[in-house]
C-alpha cells in the first residue's frame, strides 16, 4: 500500500489500523492556485502529498501574506488538519504552488486512530515539532536579518526549486513569500540589478551572479 510509504511507523499498526487508514484515503488532484486549507475554521484532513507543491503561510490583519514553509512530495501536511490539535491559536492557509496530487485522510478518522496508536501519536508529534521549527527558523530570520540577506536567500532558494535562474515571478508574489510590500521588493531587486547580481524584466527575475548573492545571503 503506497499510504504506508507515508508512515515510518507502519509496521506498528494492527491490520486493523492499516485497514482503516487505507479505506479512510482518498486520492485527489488540485491546479496550481487552489486554496486547500483556510484557517482555523477550516478543517480539511491530513494531506500527503504525492507530487507537486503546497504552500503555507499566514495573512495579516492588512492583508499581507508571509510564507512559513512549503510541501513537497512525500511530505505530510498536518496543519490541514488542526482542528484536531486544539493548542493551535493561529490562522494558516495552504495553497497548492504547483498542480498537485495528494492522499486525503479524514481529520476524526486520523484522530481516532492517534488516540489508539501510540507510535501514531509519537510520529504525529515529530511532525508538528519539525514544522514548529520550520516556523521558528522563519521568526529568527526576520528578526535578526536585514531585508537584503532574506531576498537573496529567497532567490537562491527558489533557482533551486526551479532548476534555473530565470524565475517567472512578479515583485507581489516574491513580497507575499516574504511578508513584505510589493515595493520595497522592487527596491530591493532594482540595488541588486544595479550590482549586477540580477537582471529585471516583466514578470521575470534573472539570476546573473549566484555567488555575489550567496555571499550576501551570507550562505
Amino acid at each position: 500500500m503506497e499510504l504506508a510509504q507515508y508512515f515510518p511507523v507502519w509496521d506498528q499498526l494492527t491490520p486493523e489500523q492499516q485497514k482503516t487508514l487505507s479505506g479512510a484515503a482518498s486520492r485527489q488532484s488540485v491546479k496550481k492556485g487552489t486554496i486547500l486549507h483556510n484557517g482555523g475554521a477550516d478543517c480539511t484532513g491530513l494531506l500527503l502529498v504525492r507530487s507537486g507543491q503546497l504552500r503555507a503561510y499566514i495573512l495579516s490583519e492588512e492583508g499581507r501574506e508571509i510564507t512559513l514553509y512549503r510541501l513537497f512530495e512525500m511530505d505530510i501536511c498536518l496543519f490541514s488538519a488542526s482542528c484536531m490539535m486544539h493548542s493551535i491559536q493561529f490562522d494558516i492557509t495552504i495553497e497548492a504552488e504547483r498542480d498537485t496530487d495528494f492522499w486525503l485522510i479524514p481529520t476524526d478518522v486520523y484522530k481516532q486512530m492517534m488516540t489508539t496508536s501510540a507510535p501514531l501519536a509519537n510520529y504525529t508529534n515529530e511532525i508538528m515539532a519539525s514544522r514548529f521549527s520550520e516556523v521558528m527558523w522563519l521568526m529568527e530570520q526576520i528578526m535578526w536579518k536585514s531585508f537584503d540577506q532574506r531576498l537573496a536567500a529567497f532567490l537562491l532558494e527558489e533557482a533551486g526549486l526551479e532548476g534555473s535562474n530565470q524565475l517567472k515571478m512578479t515583485h507581489e508574489i516574491i513580497g507575499n513569500h516574504l511578508g513584505s510590500a510589493r515595493e520595497v521588493v522592487t527596491r530591493m531587486l532594482r540595488y541588486f540589478q544595479n550590482e549586477g547580481m540580477v537582471k529585471l524584466s516583466r514578470g521575470t527575475v534573472e539570476i546573473l551572479n549566484p555567488e555575489k548573492l550567496s555571499h550576501l545571503a551570507q550562505i
